[in-house]
C-alpha cells in the first residue's frame, strides 16, 4: 500500500509549508529587516520627523507666548528676542508666496503665446519636405 503524499498548502503570499513537519522558527529580532517583515525605513524617519516636529512647535509656542519673566524664574534666560517670534514666520510665508510667482511667472515666459503656429500640432499632416 503507497503513502499518502503529505499534506502541503501552497498560497501565493507564502512559501510551501508542511502541515506534517514542524513549523519553521520565528525570526529573530535582528533578522526581520533582513527578511522584509520590520518596519521601513522610510516609515521610521516619518514618524521620528513628525514627532520632532510637534516637539519643536511646541517649544516654539511656549517661548513665543510666554513671557520673559515667567521665563527668567526657570532659568531660561539664553533665548533670542521675541522680535524673531513674528519675523521668521512672516519671512518664510513671503519667501513662500514670492517662490510661487516666480514659479508660475517663468511658466508664462516659457509658454508661447495662444496665437503661435508652434503651439498648432497635426499628427497625421505630411512633412514639409515631401
Amino acid at each position: 500500500m503507497e503513502s499518502p503524499p503529505p499534506l502541503v498548502v501552497r498560497s501565493p503570499r507564502q512559501q510551501t509549508r508542511s502541515l506534517l513537519r514542524n513549523p519553521k522558527r520565528e525570526p529573530q529580532r535582528h533578522e526581520a529587516n533582513r527578511l522584509g517583515t520590520g518596519p521601513k525605513p522610510s516609515e521610521v524617519y516619518g514618524f521620528v520627523g513628525s514627532i520632532t516636529t510637534v516637539i519643536a512647535t511646541g517649544v516654539y509656542l511656549v517661548w513665543a507666548y510666554t513671557p520673559e519673566t515667567c521665563l527668567h524664574s526657570m532659568g531660561i534666560t539664553y533665548y533670542p528676542t521675541k522680535y524673531w517670534a513674528l519675523a521668521v514666520p512672516t519671512l518664510a510665508v513671503v519667501a513662500v508666496a514670492l517662490s510661487m510667482l516666480i514659479y508660475m511667472g517663468s511658466n508664462f515666459l516659457a509658454t508661447p503665446p495662444p496665437t503661435s503656429f508652434s503651439t498648432i500640432a497635426v499628427v497625421n499632416a505630411p512633412s514639409p519636405t515631401q
